[in-house]
């Protein structure tokens, strides 16, 4: 525990529906969610406007549609979430060389280790100057808490949402967190929280006045004498940077449930592809193939098996996930499917065995002398009968996702609002246009075709020398929201 409050917590705001805002000026200060959109969809963020309805994160999308009717429902564009996340982490690396990303909007800084703040003035000069950054790199807004934990740089961070800063003086904490509820604590979600509420704990007070040996009786040792030195505002750990991720891994829940072994056989594969795409992308390999199936009574399997060396070879992975999905009985229908890569190495391992297994497929499938093969980590073309088993609506939501960027040869750059009978509605406009018209197009016209997403600051100030010296037309008077609280 730190004599400053010299760790830094930022969360962004509602990032991946802000980002979208900020990317579709017919959507500002509207309500909008993101997220899956099918029947078995679930929300993965809500802006402020759909919260006030009900609507929040982890919410099947079909009750989020009841609670909010109205609202603007988009597919994630992972794409431009991670060109914004970056922007932010490169203004958080320039603060400290200790940054600890938890996802890509949310980061612990250690202030102290970058010589950056290391008292109480210094540290709130920063988490203002970071607010400020970040507005006027990305056009998004972050909350920052800042303590002398990151427990409580935590807490702060959520205490200061949206859009604002928040410090806890050390010495403080145990006051500060008294009349706050116990979910606010680490590792107290529904379950041990109505656990403790049947016991008379609804407060981090009441966890104090318990005291540790009841808190063990009531959750054992390691959870309740955990809680007990949370309660007390005591953390020690420190911040670690680069946190090394154990496995790469994607997954995707089906509308309906698959019962054709030859669908599920080409999803799986066409998983093993989008796998390796970030696992390439992300400078790794691998050398456990996983795979996950989750049938239709909500059974879930998972089956692996490891390789001789890493890999980040397309046609290894797929192979490996098909035969892992022979051993799995799939009767009665799957609802989801995901394949993962564990034991991450920095290198491949450069062997026959990529080749081994490309010249065993050539050999058992004489068409495969004239396929080209397929080393990108691209998906595989689809399987003619897995395709004959998908609508053309399903199809064309496919291929122009709501929400989703496109261009069309003479309104230039827009994004889909929707599909259905034949026909897609896309508005043009750009994030620093004004909202712009809409038109509906043939899914098949041959003048509009998807896109990348456009920056959402055209010009942004470069910080290239910041924290040394912030230009002077963007210092001046703390952004509303900052707070202090001694």
């Amino acid at each position: 525990m730190r004599a400053a409050p010299t760790i830094l917590h930022l969360d962004m705001d509602a990032f991946y529906a802000s980002a979208e805002q900020a990317a579709k000026p017919s959507l500002r200060g509207k309500p909008v969610v993101v997220g899956g959109l099918g029947p078995r969809g679930v929300v993965a963020t809500a802006s402020y406007e759909a919260r006030r309805f009900g609507v929040h994160s982890a919410m099947p999308m079909a009750q989020a549609r009841r609670l909010a009717p109205n609202a603007a429902y988009l597919v994630p564009r992972f794409q431009l979430y991670r060109t914004v996340s970056d922007q932010v982490m490169e203004l958080l690396a320039r603060l400290s060389p200790l940054v600890e990303p938890l996802s890509l909007d949310e980061a612990f800084v250690d202030l102290e280790a970058g010589g950056t703040a290391d008292d109480t003035a210094s540290a709130l000069e920063i988490g203002e100057q970071l607010r400020t950054a970040i507005k006027a790199v990305t056009g998004l807004t972050g909350s920052v808490g800042l303590a002398g934990s990151k427990m409580l740089a935590k807490i702060a961070s959520e205490e200061a949402k949206p859009n604002g800063l928040l410090l806890m003086e050390p010495g403080t904490e145990r006051e500060l967190l008294a009349p706050m509820s116990v979910r606010i604590l680490p590792g107290v979600g529904p379950a041990t929280a109505d656990h403790l509420r049947r016991a008379g704990m609804t407060t981090v007070d009441d966890l104090v006045e318990a005291g540790e040996d009841e808190l063990v009786r009531l959750l054992g040792k390691a959870h309740g004498g955990s809680l007990h030195r949370m309660a007390f505002g005591y953390d020690d750990r420190p911040v670690v940077a680069e946190r090394d991720a154990k496995s790469v891994s994607v997954e995707d829940t089906f509308d309906t449930d698959l019962h054709d072994r030859v669908r599920i056989r080409t999803e799986v594969e066409r998983l093993a592809g989008r796998c390796v795409q970030r696992l390439r992308g992300a400078g790794r390999s691998g050398r456990t193939v996983v795979l996950k199936v989750r049938r239709y009574d909500f059974s879930t399997l998972t089956r692996s098996e490891t390789l001789r060396g890493p890999t980040d070879d397309p046609t290894v992975v797929r192979e490996a996930a098909a035969r892992l999905l022979e051993a799995v009985d799939t009767t009665g229908g799957v609802r989801l499917l995901g394949v993962g890569v564990t034991g991450l190495a920095d290198y491949t391992q450069e062997d026959l065995f990529a080749q081994a297994a490309g010249e065993r497929a050539a050999s058992e499938d004489p068409a495969a002398e004239t396929t080209p093969s397929r080393d990108d980590g691209a998906e595989p073309p689809d399987d003619p009968r897995a395709e004959a088993e998908e609508t053309a609506e399903q199809r064309a939501a496919r291929r122009w996702p709501a929400g989703h960027d496109v261009r069309h040869d003479a309104y230039g750059h827009g994004w889909v609002q929707g599909s259905g009978v034949g026909r897609v509605t896309v508005r043009f406009e750009e994030p620093e246009s004004a909202p712009g018209r809409v038109r509906t197009f043939r899914i098949d016209d041959a003048e509009l075709r998807p896109a990348d997403p456009l920056p959402l600051v055209r010009d942004p100030v470069d910080y290239s020398s910041w924290p040394a010296s912030l230009p002077k037309s963007l210092s001046g008077p703390a952004p509303s929201g900052g707070e202090s609280r001694p």
